[in-house]
């Protein structure tokens, strides 16, 4: 192919500050208290970081039941339930907690609400392990509902006292048909404002519907079982510009490329920026190109690192 393309960057994209966390935390946990370290669950959804940190010595599992007692363990970035956390206390297992932040705000507000008398509906995509660790975690139970239909059928033991929490990886054009639903049908539910919805995901959800506004093609770059990017490629597809999500440069097929001038490209909040490097670097190679960053929000978030990483803390010292 001979046409000359320019690609254009989203921005902001790839790692949010908490998956940074997340990636760092097991890094760190490697380095400072030995491997094997185990992981419950994929540390962050997408194939090029766990396979780095399987190299590193992690080892990713699904139930605590499969860690050998003792292990030091890492819990996800998406969070988890009471009950696991209570199973890793009674196997005495160390462990460091790599929940986001954010997720951890989302626990709280349940768990406040729920204390007060309040019913609770949480706002998320059913079998997500960031939505069953909220579920895990709000005394009581939940409602769970991702459609505007699904809070049309809902039956609630007092409408005049819910309270609603929303799924991280959610943004705000996600939640707002739900949410108006849910204030339709019950006009005194109270929940969180829109400052509480996760900042990267709807910074990079804007940043891609400002890009189309530049393209022919989209890239999106980030694994299959990333909710957040899966998001993306939605809202690529729903502005009509061929739209496909990608792991990596090897997922690419040229037969895109035909007649095409301009290529977007941005990852989801899980990917490497070394992956979208490499994308770049093979539709280089593909056909005559020109790089240009879109303008977009600086992030300038940061989260701390747990104490049993940031201080000397023996594996004991980790056991809850």
């Amino acid at each position: 192919m001979n046409n000359k393309i320019t690609i254009h960057l989203a921005s902001p994209r790839g790692f949010c500050a908490g998956v940074d966390r997340a990636i760092e935390i097991v890094k760190k946990t490697i380095s400072k208290y030995g491997t094997p370290v185990y992981v419950r669950h994929e540390i962050v959804h997408n194939k090029r970081v766990v396979e780095d940190l399987k190299q590193k010595g992690a080892i990713f599992v699904e139930e605590i039941k499969e860690i050998p007692n003792g292990a030091v363990t890492v819990f996800s970035a998406h969070g988890v339930s009471r009950k696991v956390e209570e199973d890793s206390k009674e196997r005495k297992l160390p462990v460091l907690d790599a929940t986001c932040p954010l997720v951890l705000k989302v626990h709280n507000q349940g768990i406040k609400y729920a204390k007060k008398g309040y019913e609770i509906i949480l706002i998320g995509h059913e079998g997500h392990p960031e939505v069953e660790g909220t579920q895990g975690r709000i005394p009581g139970g939940v409602h769970l509902v991702s459609t505007k239909e699904d809070v049309r059928k809902l039956k609630v033991k007092d409408k005049n006292k819910l309270a609603y929490v929303t799924q991280t990886t959610l943004g705000v054009d996600d939640t707002k048909d739900v949410i108006k639903e849910l204030e339709t049908r019950f006009p005194k539910i109270v929940g969180p404002g829109v400052e509480d919805i996760c900042y990267a995901t709807t910074n990079r959800q804007e940043a891609v519907r400002d890009l189309a506004k530049h393209v022919d093609l989209l890239l999106v770059v980030g694994s299959q079982n990333s909710s957040n990017s899966k998001r993306l490629e939605e809202i690529g597809r729903e502005i009509k510009i061929p739209s496909y999500l990608i792991d990596g440069p090897s997922d690419i097929n040229k037969k895109w490329l035909k007649s095409v001038k301009t290529v977007g490209i941005t990852a989801g909040a899980s990917a490497p920026e070394a992956v979208v490097m490499e994308v770049v670097d093979e539709l280089k190679k593909i056909e005559n190109s020109n790089v240009k960053v879109m303008d977009g929000i600086k992030e300038k978030v940061e989260f701390k690192l747990p104490a049993g990483i940031r201080y000397k803390k023996s594996k004991k010292e980790l056991i809850a």
